[in-house]
C-alpha cells in the first residue's frame, strides 16, 4: 500500500554495485529501511544527494508491516539547506546532532511527534544567525523530552553529580530557552554544560558509547 509522510534521513549504507540502503525516519512509520536501487550508477550520481544524513524528503512509500525492507515511490527535498553546508559550525553541530540520533532514536512510538520536532529544529538551526554554537546544548534538551527521560528540571540533568550553582542556573535558563533566544556562554561554559547533559544521556542510554564527531565539535565551536 502506498503511502504519503515526510521524513529525515539518518543515514545510508552501499548495496551491491550501485544500489543502497536508506534509513530515513519517517512521520508515519518511524525508523524504517529502504533499498534504493541503481543510484550509484553514473547516470544517476546526482540523486544520491537526497540520501545524505539529515536531508529533509517529502516521500510516497509502499509499507507492508513487518517487511524489513521497503521501496520509496516518489521522493522530493522537502526543504534545501541554504547555510548548514557552507556554515563549518552548523555543518559540525549538524554532524554531532546526526550522530546522536543515529545513536539514541531507534524505536517507532510517537514517530509523528518525534519526526516533525527533527525536521523543525534542522531549519531552524539551517535559518539560525546568531547563537548558533549553543544550538547542539538546546537540541539535546529538547530530544530528551521526546525520547521520554527529561529534561524537564535541572535535577533531573545534574543528577547526582556535582555541578557549580552557576553551571546549574545555566542549565535551567536551557530547559526553558527556544533556539533562537539569545543567551551568552563562554566556551568553558558550553564544554561544561554538554559534558552534563551527555552523562544524562548516557544514564538512560546504555549504548551511546563514543560520540566520535566530540573532538571536531570542541574544536570548531572553541
Amino acid at each position: 500500500m502506498l503511502h504519503k509522510t515526510q521524513g529525515i534521513v539518518f543515514r545510508f549504507t552501499k548495496y551491491g554495485e550501485t544500489s543502497i540502503i536508506v534509513n530515513i525516519f519517517t512521520e508515519l512509520f518511524g525508523m524504517q529501511a529502504y533499498i534504493v536501487n541503481g543510484v550509484r550508477s553514473k547516470s544517476a550520481r546526482s540523486r544520491i544527494a537526497l540520501y545524505q544524513p539529515m536531508t529533509l524528503l517529502d516521500l510516497v512509500v509502499y509499507h507492508k508491516e513487518n517487511a524489513g525492507i521497503m521501496r520509496i515511490k516518489e521522493i522530493k527535498c522537502l526543504y534545501p539547506y541554504q547555510s548548514i553546508p557552507t556554515d563549518v559550525r552548523k555543518s559540525t553541530i549538524a554532524m554531532f546532532l546526526n550522530e546522536m540520533i543515529n545513536k539514541t532514536i531507534k524505536e517507532e512510538s510517537h514517530a509523528q511527534e518525534l519526526c516533525q520536532f527533527l525536521i523543525h529544529s534542522f531549519m531552524a538551526l539551517d535559518r539560525q544567525t546568531e547563537g548558533v554554537e549553543n544550538f547542539h546544548l538546546l537540541f539535546l534538551l529538547k530530544l530528551s523530552r521526546h525520547l521520554g527521560f527529561g529534561a524537564h528540571t535541572k535535577n533531573e540533568v545534574v543528577g547526582g553529580r556535582f555541578a557549580t550553582e552557576e553551571t546549574e542556573g545555566l542549565l535551567e535558563t536551557l530547559i526553558k530557552t527556544e533556539y533562537d533566544a539569545p543567551l551568552q556562554l563562554t566556551n568553558l561554559q558550553r564544554r561544561e554544560l554538554l559534558e552534563l547533559i551527555l552523562k544524562f544521556y548516557t544514564d538512560h542510554i546504555e549504548t551511546i558509547g563514543e560520540v566520535k564527531s566530540l573532538p571536531v565539535l570542541r574544536e570548531v565551536l572553541n
